[in-house]
């Protein structure tokens, strides 16, 4: 599914905002290429200035350093994904179709867009999420972070995950719990799939589908606990 969404982005994300010119559409479509092809800890900003034919000093005048940069451009991806998920369960009316359209939606490696897009790739944030993640998150700022609400569309997924929980079973006790463990387990376990295939039960699958079951069977056996 191509969606041509516009999302507004926390402005305590950015010095200045990278939407509204071409420089700052090249940093962050090719930020998030370079970081997925070198590693968040190997990519700097000089080596990103080198990609997109500008400075250092341009960069700064978008982002204050590159862990900014990381958060913009996981946020962008979790409130694609929430839009994803309210566009396509829009007209279902069983919370059971809803909640396995969100586990497809989590887990399926979207179209590799990259070539068709000037700003960022929706596969390319898939591939962020799943490698570099937590580390949006997994530091000694993360409560002055929160505080200026950069997790809130993270947040609001999980929200809507959750609440579809309490649809499908109104005396479940964890919804919130469930629903940031099922997506936090998706992209962890396709790390481990690709990386450390000892951890799942479906390293040579080419695809996600048993990982999708393995995920729906985790998600309504803990749902139908009562």
């Amino acid at each position: 599914m191509q969606l041509e969404v516009r999302i507004k982005m926390n402005d305590k994300l950015f010095l200045r905002n990278p939407e509204e010119s071409v420089l700052g559409k090249k940093i962050v479509k090719q930020g998030l290429i370079l970081i997925n092809k070198l590693g968040f800890e190997d990519f700097t900003f000089k080596k990103l200035a080198t990609q997109v034919n500008t400075t250092e000093a341009s960069i700064y005048r978008y982002f204050g350093n590159k862990h900014k940069l990381l958060v913009y451009l996981i946020t962008w991806y979790w409130s694609f994904l929430e839009y994803k998920v309210v566009f396509s369960i829009n007209n279902m009316n069983e919370p059971e179709q809803k909640l396995k359209t969100i586990i497809k939606l989590i887990c399926e490696e979207p179209f590799n867009d990259n070539s068709t897009t000037d700003f960022i790739s929706e596969f390319e944030g898939y591939k962020l999420v799943i490698w570099e993640g937590s580390k949006a998150y997994l530091t000694r700022n993360v409560s002055k972070d929160n505080k200026d609400r950069l997790f809130k569309p993270y947040k609001d997924l999980c929200e809507r995950f959750s609440s579809i929980i309490k649809e499908y079973n109104p005396k479940y006790k964890f919804p919130h719990s469930l629903a940031s463990t099922v997506l936090e387990m998706s992209h962890s376990q396709k790390f481990f799939k690709q990386n450390l295939p000892a951890l799942t039960d479906f390293p040579k699958e080419a695809d996600d589908k048993k990982m999708i079951q393995f995920l729906e069977s985790l998600l309504f056996s803990s749902i139908l606990v009562k």
